[in-house]
């Protein structure tokens, strides 16, 4: 086989970006706003980047591919049906792209994730003719599942329901069982309707294992919509990006802070927030922090909760970990953070007093504070606090535990009743988070820093399940 398809993964994000080339020129598809990987892959492989693909204008981030294109003299392929504040390629159902001898795309509308979506088939020329490898799905056929279809409103999911479902059903007739499938999402992203169930995949597994494949429509509309959970209000900031034309990206060093504007910015009701790991911010932290380590989902979480434009300043240890956030946010639209620190809490902090702890605990000591002995040195639980999203509590909650879905949970402060919380979710990095916005209201907050699939066998009283 000519053709080589390489993955651009970003984990923090769920979604993946291709580069597929026959050995001297590429197709890029769906690339995210860094583009300098990219570059960097093509670089290595020794390829021309001759044309950049969008399967749809993306919600879950600002993609690279205007200036991807722009930089790289590219073809820029954008549906011809969605209205764009640039010039690109338009491209519809049934065009044949030719990109090189042995490489060729078909374009195929597959509606569902969006109204204008895009499939790409990519064929490779042999002795017998143009014999199809794979196809780039976008969000449309995913490994095990499909594209969301409500991120365009409410009003529009169960008719997208209806068009992601044929539109799977196109793929599959139209593709031979053998042919790969390179999604987008489902690898984490909440443009997903459920997560993947495989690294890789065939249109014949999909047939086996999607359930877009083996339902009837109304089946497949009927659970899909019922699956959906909340997915991140930046969302609504990346499609109105993404039509637009976003703009070049600037990852050069941000201004330092010291310990005078920390306490200045905290004070203005800014997001300083704490990249360490939630164990090195529970030890010591500076008092009117949010934690969001740099081992989770940081963008994502962080583009959720705070109010879109709030300036924000990052602390870690080392001017590589701040990059690396700058990196994540430029993804998803936040340029320019507001100023930086790096080193340890004590040389944020203008006096010691300043600088706090979280109380600690596991599943086994809510399990023994159920049973009325709260392990020393633990104040007693008098609320528990799932921060979990909806569709987790629904699968399983601490019997009398109260939930606000960590999104929610700034503007639901109020809603926590009185009292010593225990806040938990599946992991501990969303309770760590949810912790520091408890701890700087004023709340006297311990963190479960456990897996929640431990609690049942911790002993951990449980909700009986509907």
């Amino acid at each position: 086989m000519t053709v080589e398809v390489s993955v651009i993964a970003t984990s923090s994000l769920g979604d993946r970006s291709y580069l597929a080339s026959d050995g001297r020129v590429a197709i890029v598809v769906d690339p995210q706003r860094d583009i300098d990987r990219v570059l960097h892959l093509a670089g290595a492989k020794g390829v021309r980047i001759t044309h950049v693909v969008e399967t749809h204008i993306h919600n879950d981030y600002v993609s690279g591919g205007l200036e991807l294109a722009r930089i790289t003299g590219a073809h820029y392929l954008v549906a011809a049906a969605d209205e764009v504040g640039f010039d690109r390629m338009p491209v519809a159902d049934g065009h044949t792209v030719p990109v090189s001898d042995a490489l060729r795309l078909r374009v195929v509308g597959t509606p569902g994730h969006t109204f204008h979506h895009l499939s790409y088939v990519l064929d490779e020329a042999g002795d017998g003719g143009w014999t199809p490898v794979g196809v780039f799905t976008g969000g449309s056929l995913l490994f095990g599942t499909t594209g969301r279809t409500d991120l365009l409103g409410q009003q529009h999911a169960h008719e997208l329901a209806h068009h992601q479902h044929a539109s799977a059903r196109k793929l599959a007739d139209l593709l031979p069982d053998g042919a790969q499938v390179w999604p987008t999402h489902g690898f984490g992203s909440f443009c997903s309707a459920s997560q993947a169930d495989a690294p890789e995949s065939t249109i014949g597994r999909e047939k086996e294992a999607n359930p877009v494949l083996r339902l009837a429509a109304d089946r497949f509309v009927t659970e899909t919509l019922a699956g959906l959970d909340a997915y991140p209000a930046y969302y609504a900031h990346m499609g109105v990006a993404n039509a637009a034309g976003p703009a070049p990206v600037d990852l050069t060093p941000v201004a330092r802070a010291d310990g005078d504007e920390l306490r200045r910015r905290i004070a203005a009701g800014e997001w300083v927030v704490d990249l360490r790991h939630r164990k090195a911010y529970a030890s010591s932290h500076l008092a009117g922090t949010v934690s969001l380590g740099l081992d989770g989902p940081m963008s994502t979480w962080l583009g959720w909760l705070i109010d879109w434009g709030v300036p924000i300043t990052l602390l870690a240890e080392t001017p590589d970990q701040v990059a690396d956030a700058q990196r994540e946010l430029v993804r998803i639209g936040i340029d320019r953070p507001a100023a930086q620190a790096t080193g340890e809490p004590e040389q944020w902090a203008t006096d010691r007093a300043e600088l706090r702890e979280l109380t600690v605990a596991d599943f086994d000591a809510l399990a023994a504070a159920q049973a009325g002995s709260t392990p020393a040195g633990l104040p007693a639980p008098q609320v528990v606090l799932d921060v979990r999203m909806t569709n987790e509590w629904k699968a399983g909650h601490v019997d009398g535990a109260v939930h606000v879905p960590l999104p929610d949970l700034p503007g639901r402060l109020a809603d926590v009743p009185a009292g010593t919380v225990w806040v938990h979710c599946g992991s501990g990095y969303r309770a760590t988070a949810a912790a520091s916005l408890l701890a700087n209201a004023g709340r006297d907050v311990v963190l479960i820093d456990d897996m929640f699939g431990r609690a049942e066998a911790a002993g951990v009283r449980m909700a009986p399940t509907a």
